[in-house]
């Protein structure tokens, strides 16, 4: 029952390095421009939900996501706290900007994490 098609599998290995750097970009940049973490972070969790959708193979490392999962709440908490209570948001103005996106990053892996997760939770769980 190993059927799918060409057709989507060849797609996908072109646009799949593009919708990749969008979701990059998109996460970078949403501290000077409309989207951030969250959208970043939704673009690249549908690239590999879409990749599980043409060709599924069910060979995924869920508890080493939901590991990664934890561990960047855990940053997006720690950095934060530090920065803000240390004041160097205050002393070091150009460090802003450098933060910004270091958050966005971990926002986007989060939500990337987050909602592959979920995807495949509940797909594995319809398996059974």
């Amino acid at each position: 029952m190993n059927k799918h098609s060409e057709l989507l599998s060849d797609s996908l290995g072109i646009f799949y390095p593009w919708i990749l750097l969008l979701g990059f970009y998109i996460t970078i940049n949403g501290h000077q421009s409309p989207g951030g973490g969250f959208q970043g972070g939704a673009i690249l969790s549908a690239v590999f939900i879409g990749k599980y959708l043409i060709l599924p193979v069910q060979e995924m490392e869920l508890e080493r996501i939901q590991r990664i999962e934890k561990l960047t709440l855990l940053l997006i908490l720690l950095i934060p706290i530090t920065f803000l209570f240390m004041g160097l948001n205050a002393h070091f103005q150009v460090l802003n900007p450098y933060y910004l996106m270091v958050l966005n990053s971990l926002i986007g892996l989060k939500v990337t994490c987050g909602f592959s997760l979920i995807f495949f939770r509940f797909v594995f769980y319809e398996v059974r």
